[in-house]
């Protein structure tokens, strides 16, 4: 019975506005992106054992809610003051953590509502940008001031749950630029890869790469969808030349069936403790930072960026 009501619920959200929701990316309901809008709020909770709030699987009634969230003008006003509020505390939210000895997340917190294979989500291209122009505009600039320069001789970078763009400065080129996705329709369209590689990282974390081999490593609004973290993380640094960058990006919206349930149970300062948390765990790291890139707080989606390098002993 349980497992007949579980395949009613899927068949039932796919149902619900099918268009955006296997296309567009929603935005969280204000529920979610509200947990956390202090420092200490969401330090608190490391030193006390981490407990995020259960999503509650809805079928109906959770599907149709995350869309009505997310149409124009519903619930913008207020949500949109609260992430504004937030401007400034992102910065603060991974210094002087007191990270509990042992990870403190669950296997349960990275399972998804929609368990069926990622393979068959992301079989059909989508053509799409997942985030708004401005907040697109403030990543390919964040991008511009961190990456190495064009055309620099013996530089790598690896573009890791990349697609069909991957937002970096326009005419920007490297004799090794690697894309890693789901979708090969999609990463062929890439104009700034030089090569690509199709995988399923919830699969298969092992990265498909010598050690010391990139010097960057991107990651756009994908974090949220990893199932192994710190497998993947430890795979990163291991591929990462010493005093590698790592740069993990997010905004608010994600496609929620396949977002992982610590992600969608909690707000965006927590999700910068979560993805710094991969960061620390996994070991080879120097201390995670992060800022907060969003272009217009209010007014247009927000932006985030948590990063780190590799240690150069690592």
């Amino acid at each position: 019975m349980y497992d007949m009501s579980k395949k009613m619920s899927r068949m039932i959200s796919l149902l619900v506005l099918p268009q955006q929701q296997q296309i567009y990316p929603c935005r969280l309901p204000t529920i979610h992106t509200r947990a956390a809008n202090s420092v200490s709020e969401s330090q608190r909770k490391w030193k006390i054992g981490f407990k995020a709030p259960r999503r509650l699987v809805l079928g109906l009634g959770a599907s149709f809610w995350s869309q009505f969230m997310s149409m124009p003008g519903r619930a913008r006003g207020k949500y949109h003051i609260a992430l504004a509020r937030q401007k400034g505390v992102i910065e603060e939210v991974l210094k002087n953590v007191d990270w509990p000895q042992q990870f403190p997340f669950k296997e349960e917190d990275f399972q998804r509502f929609d368990e069926s294979p990622d393979s068959l989500f992301y079989d059909a291209p989508r053509f799409v940008t997942h985030i708004d122009d401005p907040a697109i505009a403030a990543l390919t600039k964040y991008y511009s001031k961190v990456f190495p320069p064009s055309n620099t001789p013996g530089i790598c970078i690896l573009d890791m749950c990349s697609s069909w763009v991957s937002h970096f400065p326009k005419g920007y080129k490297q004799a090794c630029i690697v894309g890693l996705g789901m979708n090969e329709e999609e990463l062929k369209r890439n104009p700034v890869l030089t090569e690509y590689v199709v995988q399923d990282l919830n699969l298969n974390p092992k990265l498909p790469f010598e050690d010391n081999s990139f010097d960057v490593i991107s990651n756009a609004v994908s974090v949220d969808y990893l199932s192994k973290p710190i497998e993947v993380f430890k795979e990163m640094c291991r591929i990462l030349k010493p005093g590698g960058l790592a740069i993990m990006s997010f905004s608010n919206r994600c496609f929620w069936t396949k977002a992982i349930s610590i992600w969608t149970s909690t707000g965006d300062a927590d999700h910068v403790m979560i993805v710094g948390s991969y960061f620390h765990y996994s070991g080879g790291f120097e201390p995670p930072q992060a800022v907060d890139i969003s272009p217009n707080p209010g007014r247009s989606d927000p932006m985030y960026v948590v990063f780190s390098t590799k240690a150069s002993t690592a």
